[in-house]
C-alpha cells in the first residue's frame, strides 16, 4: 500500500483553510511549517521574494510549501544494475550460481527472457550474459493479497511500478575481453562487481564473441529473442548467423551433417532451400585429396517437386532486397546449373511444371542389387533369409552377368531345379527359399531396367562441382518405388565416396551434399534385416564423412523415427516449428529453447550446433532466395 493509496483532504465548507483551521490555538503561526519556509530556512531570503511568486513553478506553492525544479546531473545508462540483496555469486555449477540485476522502472517494458547483456569489470573485460528469469519481488513490507488493494487496483488504469523491485535473473556465459579482431571469449571465471551497470549487448562483434557465432560461414539467419531480431548500432543493424565452412578450426560442419526438422507449415523447405544456395555459391570451395580446390555438388531428393525450382529467380525478390543480400554476402537468384534427373518408372509420368530446369531421366539398372540386395528385399526378410537372398543374387549375377534384369531374375526363381539343387545340399531349404521368392515378387514392377540411360552411366551429371542435382519422386505411384528410388541413388552415391575402388572417379572426388527430404521414410530404424543395412550404410556414410567429404542434409517432419544411429552423428540442428511432444523431445536441444519451438511462427528456428555456437534462436530470411512455391 502507498501514498497513492490515500486521497488528500479537503475541506467540503470550502472555506480554504483546510487543516490550518484544526491547528491547536497555542501554536504560533511564525512556528508552524509553512510560515518557516515561506521566510526562508535560517534566515534567508523566502521563496517568493526569490522567484517572484511561484509563478515558475520555483516559488511557494498555494499550501505553503516552496517548489524546486530538480534535473539530475548525467543520464541513466544501461537496463539497471547487479544487485545483492539476494545473493552474488558464480560457481562452475549453473545451480550454484546466483546472479541478479534490478532493473529500474523506464526499462522494465523492454526487457525479455533470453536478452542479451553485458556487465563490465573494472579492468575493461566484459561478463557476457542472458536472462533467464524474471520477477517482481517486494518493496516493502506489506501484504498486497487483500480485497481493499484488489479493488482498489481493479479501479486504476496503471500499475505502481516502484511499489515493487523488478528482478532479472542472469545466466552467466562467457567472459569477452579484448577489441576489434583481438576480441576473444573464455569460461566465466570471475564475478561481477555489486551496482555493475549492466547493459544491453548491442556491439556486433561482441555478440558474436559472446555466443561463439563465427564471422564466416553459411548464412542461416539472424539472431533473435522471442521471436524479435536481436539489433544492434551497426550497419545492418542485425546479427548474422553463420556455420563454420572452412578447415581453419576443424573440418566444415556440412560434412558433419545437418538435420532440418519441422511440421507442416513452418518454412522448413524454404529455409532449407535457402541454405542450400549458400553451398552452391561460386565463390564457395573445398580443397580436394589431390590439392585442388573444388566446389561442392548438392544431390537433392524431392518428394514433393519443389527443389528444382531453384534453377528459377524469385519474381518476389526486389532490388532493394537483393542490395540487403549483396551487403551481407548472402547468395541469391536462381541457380543456372541445376538439373532435374528424373526416374523413369512404368505407367508414370513427370509432368515437371514447376521449374525452367533441363531434365534429364534415368532408370535403376537391376545389376545395382549386386551391392546392395536390400533393394529387392521387400520387408520381412529375417536372418536367416537375408542371407538366402545373397546366395541367389550373387549366384544369379555370375550366370547372368553385370547386364542381368530383375525380369532375369524372377524367371532364375522360378526354375524348379534351381530350388531343388540349394535343398539338396542344404544351402537353403525350400521354404527359405519360397519365402525369398515371395519377397522379391512384392517389389513393384516397372521400377528397374526402364526405357532410359541407367543411373551409372549418368555419374558425371548426377554430380557436377557447383551443380544442384534435383531427384524428383513424388510422380511415382507407390511410396516402395519412392524407397526404391531414393536408396538406390542415394546408395551410389556412398558406396563410390567410401570405396577405396570407386566406380565412378567423379562422385569420389567432389565434395558432396546429399539432401534427403522426408528422411524418417528411408532411414527409420527397424526390425528387419533390409532396414537395419541401410541404416548401417548411412551411418558408416555419416562417421566417415568429414573424411571423405561427404555432408547428409537431412529434412523431415518427424525426427524421432530417423535412426539414432543416424541421428547421433548430426552435428548441426535447425529446428522450426513442431507441435508433437516427442518430436521435440528427440531433437535433443536445450530445455530453455524447447519450449519455445511449438509456439514458432513461421521462419523462426532454434540452432543446436555445438562445434558451432551457443545454442540460439534465429528468424531466417523472409524471401526466399530462390523460386519458391507457385
Amino acid at each position: 500500500m502507498t501514498l497513492e493509496d490515500f486521497t488528500d483532504f479537503t475541506d467540503d465548507e470550502g472555506d480554504g483553510e483546510g487543516d490550518a483551521a484544526d491547528a491547536p490555538a497555542d501554536v504560533d503561526a511564525a512556528d508552524s511549517p509553512a510560515a518557516g519556509d515561506a521566510e526562508g530556512r535560517d534566515g534567508g531570503p523566502s521563496a517568493d521574494d526569490a522567484n517572484g511568486a511561484g509563478a515558475d513553478g520555483h516559488g511557494a506553492a498555494a499550501d505553503g510549501f516552496s517548489e524546486f525544479a530538480v534535473e539530475p546531473t548525467g543520464e541513466d545508462v544501461g537496463l539497471g544494475v547487479v544487485s545483492v540483496s539476494q545473493g552474488l555469486r558464480v560457481a562452475e555449477e549453473a545451480d550454484e550460481t546466483t546472479l541478479k540485476a534490478f532493473v529500474t522502472t523506464g526499462n522494465r517494458e523492454s526487457v525479455r527472457l533470453g536478452k542479451y547483456l553485458l556487465i563490465p569489470y573494472p579492468d575493461g573485460e566484459r561478463l557476457f550474459c542472458r536472462i533467464v528469469g524474471l520477477e517482481y519481488a517486494q518493496e516493502f513490507r506489506s501484504d498486497d493479497a487483500t480485497e481493499i488493494h484488489a479493488r482498489r487496483q481493479m479501479r486504476r488504469d496503471d500499475f505502481a511500478e516502484r511499489d515493487y523491485k523488478f528482478m532479472a535473473e542472469l545466466e552467466p556465459m562467457s567472459v569477452v575481453y579484448g577489441a576489434g579482431n583481438d576480441m576473444r571469449r573464455r569460461m566465466t571465471d570471475r564475478v561481477p562487481k555489486p551496482g555493475a551497470v549492466v547493459e544491453e549487448a548491442s556491439d556486433d562483434a561482441e555478440i558474436k564473441t559472446g555466443l561463439k557465432i563465427p564471422e564466416d560461414g553459411v548464412f542461416l539467419g539472424h539472431l533473435s529473442v522471442g521471436g524479435e531480431k536481436v539489433r544492434t548500432a551497426a550497419r545492418p543493424p542485425t546479427v548474422d548467423y553463420r556455420v563454420k565452412d572452412d578447415y581453419a578450426d576443424g573440418d566444415p560442419l556440412a560434412f558433419r551433417h545437418t538435420l532440418v526438422a519441422g511440421g507442416t507449415g513452418s518454412g522448413k523447405t524454404h529455409a532449407s532451400k535457402n541454405v542450400l544456395r549458400q553451398y552452391l555459391d561460386s565463390d564457395r570451395t573445398y580443397p580436394t585429396g589431390d590439392g585442388r580446390e573444388s566446389r561442392m555438388a548438392v544431390v537433392q531428393f524431392d518428394p514433393q517437386d519443389e527443389y528444382a525450382q531453384m534453377h528459377d529467380d524469385n519474381p518476389d525478390l526486389d532490388a532493394d532486397f537483393a542490395r540487403r543480400l549483396d551487403r551481407e554476402g548472402i547468395a541469391h537468384g536462381g541457380h543456372d546449373d541445376t538439373v532435374a534427373l528424373v526416374p523413369r518408372v512404368a505407367n508414370a509420368t513427370y509432368p515437371g511444371e514447376g521449374h525452367r530446369a533441363e531434365r534429364v531421366e534415368f532408370t535403376i539398372p537391376f545389376s545395382l542389387a549386386r551391392d546392395m540386395p536390400w533393394l529387392v528385399a521387400g520387408s520381412g526378410l529375417n536372418d536367416n533369409q537375408y542371407p538366402a537372398l545373397l546366395t541367389l543374387i550373387n549366384r544369379f549375377f555370375r550366370d547372368y552377368g553385370d547386364s542381368g534384369t530383375y525380369d532375369q531374375f524372377l524367371s532364375f526363381l522360378d526354375d524348379p531345379a534351381l530350388k531343388e539343387e540349394y535343398d539338396e545340399n542344404g544351402r537353403i531349404h525350400e521354404a527359405t527359399f519360397d519365402a525369398v521368392k515371395r519377397r522379391v515378387r512384392g517389389v513393384p514392377g516397372g521400377v528397374f531396367d526402364q526405357d532410359a540411360k541407367p543411373i551409372t552411366e549418368l555419374d558425371h551429371t548426377l554430380v557436377r562441382p557447383g551443380g544442384l542435382s534435383v531427384i524428383p519422386t513424388y510422380h511415382l505411384p507407390t511410396s516402395r518405388q519412392k524407397e526404391i528410388v531414393v536408396l538406390a541413388v542415394a546408395g551410389l552415391l556412398v558406396d563410390d565416396k567410401l570405396s577405396n575402388d570407386p566406380d565412378s572417379d567423379r562422385i569420389e572426388e567432389t565434395p558432396l551434399l546429399i539432401g534427403m527430404d522426408e528422411a524418417h521414410n528411408f532411414l527409420a530404424d527397424a526390425d528387419n534385416v533390409q532396414a537395419r543395412k541401410v541404416v548401417q550404410k548411412f551411418t558408416e556414410a555419416a562417421k566417415q564423412g568429414r573424411k571423405e567429404r561427404l555432408g547428409l542434409f537431412l529434412i523431415t517432419q518427424d525426427p524421432q523415427d530417423v535412426a539414432e544411429s543416424v541421428f547421433k552423428q548430426v552435428n548441426t540442428k535447425v529446428v522450426l516449428n513442431l507441435g508433437d511432444e516427442d518430436a521435440i523431445s528427440s531433437v535433443n536441444i536445450p530445455s530453455n529453447l524447447a519450449g519455445k519451438v511449438p509456439y514458432m511462427e513461421k521462419g523462426q528456428m532454434v540452432v543446436y550446433s555445438p562445434d558451432n555456437s551457443e545454442p540460439v534462436e534465429l528468424i531466417g530470411l523472409p524471401k526466399c532466395v530462390t523460386r519458391h512455391g507457385d
